[in-house]
């Protein structure tokens, strides 16, 4: 039920319907008792900044997250960005605070590290390959580096782009060593997938498998199926997984504490979605 009283969290992107938060946030909040809901909104590129200003004029609006193609636009919209977004350079969540200003922040590393968490995996102090220094690959790197890792391998076939993302953890993590230009996982606690590898049919391996220990944790956020050849490869060295869907479900506990919201698990919000 949307009474006078319910907190809007606008979903902004575009196009929309392949939008999922809805079904999963809607139904939690209805069973929590939760005054609030989470509409889609489907906005161009070309009006999303003036948008983005005129959905915070609204007096009930109390946050936004936001999609493709705009998490990289908003960086520059809101008022405070925060460290995790800053290296990402793209922004998923936005909130409004008591004194009007908004507060940017980025999710898709925070869903993949508690993932790693929950299934009993140590983070820091720990080494990590990060392979893709795109949005996504910036996210999780940034997020590795705030639960502690004690090194990143960043690997991309663009070396500038890992350079960059180098670069700003750098200015966030002094301390943290950084190392460039290899894709070779040996020696790492945890790898990570985050190219568009494994997306397409007959798509190369991100890594040479035979270089992969079986200790070693193996994440991937590829969703368009769940276990893709490299999972299968990873799992067939003996390597626990993570399935890219994990990261969608484990970062949305997060933005709930975020916006201020009752928390929950993963696990549970998988139960409550209705995703058809």
């Amino acid at each position: 039920m949307i009474t006078g009283t319910t907190r809007l969290i606008a979903h902004l992107g575009y196009p929309t319907e392949s939008f999922k938060a809805p079904m999963i946030y809607n139904p939690y909040f209805e069973r929590e008792g939760i005054d609030a809901v989470v509409v889609p909104m489907g906005c161009r590129a070309e009006d999303y900044p003036d948008f983005l200003k005129l959905v915070f004029r609204l007096s009930n609006a109390h946050g936004a997250l936001v999609t493709m193609p705009h998490k990289v636009t908003t960086t520059g919209l809101v008022d405070v960005l925060l460290p995790t977004a800053a290296i990402a350079g793209a922004c998923n969540a936005v909130r409004r605070e008591a004194d009007g200003r908004l507060t940017g922040e980025m999710f898709d590393g925070e869903g993949f590290v508690r993932g790693v968490l929950r299934k009993g995996r140590a983070i820091a102090g720990k080494r990590a390959l990060v392979l893709g220094a795109g949005g996504v690959g910036s996210a999780i790197a940034a997020s590795l580096a705030k639960a502690g890792v004690s090194e990143l391998g960043l690997y991309d076939i663009n070396a500038a782009a890992a350079e960059a993302l180098g670069a700003r953890l750098g200015r966030y993590y002094p301390t943290l060593g950084v190392s460039l230009a290899s894709n070779d996982p040996a020696g790492f606690d945890i790898v990570v997938n985050a190219t568009p590898l494994g997306m397409k049919p007959g798509d190369p391996l991100p890594l040479d498998i035979a270089r992969l220990d079986p200790a070693t944790f193996v994440g991937e956020v590829v969703m368009a199926e769940e276990i893709t050849p490299f999972l299968a490869a990873a799992r067939a060295r003996g390597c626990e997984v993570q399935v890219g869907k994990d990261m969608l479900f484990e970062q949305i506990p997060a933005y709930l504490e975020f916006f201020g919201f009752p928390s929950t698990t993963a696990e549970d919000l998988r139960n409550v979605a209705r995703l058809g």
